[in-house]
């Protein structure tokens, strides 16, 4: 493997050159590209940059947050803020995503898709409009554990956080849990920090490295 110093700005052209050419797996017009990540390192960032590069090739595109498609506090928290099995697998609401933005972009799908539902700060439904993705248009989706519910992407995109600049997170209604194994469970958690060490050190760079990870598997 050949690693490349490079900046975000030219990752996000580099990787818009590549969408371009990029042909969804089921024959369809539409691809679709994930920007996993967890959210301190800001995957929703490096979304936004490709989105403008594409822009200005004439390229339409949608970004899509997975935090506007998390379940109401009442179910996501139902096992606690840090149980990590519930943030794994009850924060996202995985089926609206499947209806409301993967379906309509399948081949001779209508291409209206829903760009958030949920709003975590005011716990309610956003009711947003529909938004219309031409038939050449792009969904870009970033979020957390994008890669375990196999969605149809195209494209995903990893983007890692090194440990040097984040040696604490503040929590918000959209950031998970820390891992914890089932013994460490049953130990008494220490509140959540309230500041955070973690900041990028370009200013207007996100704290963390992208892997372009390639086409997703196949189910």
């Amino acid at each position: 493997m050949r690693l490349e110093a490079i900046t975000w700005d030219r990752l996000a052209e580099r990787l818009a050159d590549r969408l371009l050419e990029l042909e969804p797996a089921d024959g369809g017009s539409r691809p679709r590209a994930a920007f996993d990540g967890a959210p301190a390192a800001r995957p929703g960032d490096l979304a936004d940059r490709v989105a403008e590069a594409l822009r200005v090739r004439g390229r339409p595109s949608l970004v899509v947050g997975a935090e506007s498609f998390l379940r109401p506090a009442s179910l996501r928290l139902e096992h606690g803020r840090r149980d990590t099995e519930s943030y794994y697998s009850g924060w996202f609401d995985t089926g609206a995503l499947w209806r409301e933005v993967f379906g309509p972009l399948d081949p001779g799908g209508s291409g209206r898709v829903l760009p958030d539902l949920w709003d975590p700060a005011t716990d309610r439904a956003t009711r947003s409009p529909y938004v219309q993705l031409p038939p050449d248009g792009i969904l870009l989706l970033h979020g957390p554990l994008l890669l375990r519910h196999w969605f149809p992407f195209d494209l995903t995109v990893h983007v890692l956080l090194s440990r040097a600049p984040c040696a604490a997170v503040p929590r918000s209604p959209t950031t998970g849990p820390s891992p914890r194994s089932s013994a460490t469970r049953r130990r008494p958690i220490p509140p959540a920090p309230q500041t955070s060490s973690c900041a990028p050190t370009t200013p207007g760079t996100p704290p963390g490295t992208a892997e372009p990870a390639g086409p997703a598997p196949a189910p």
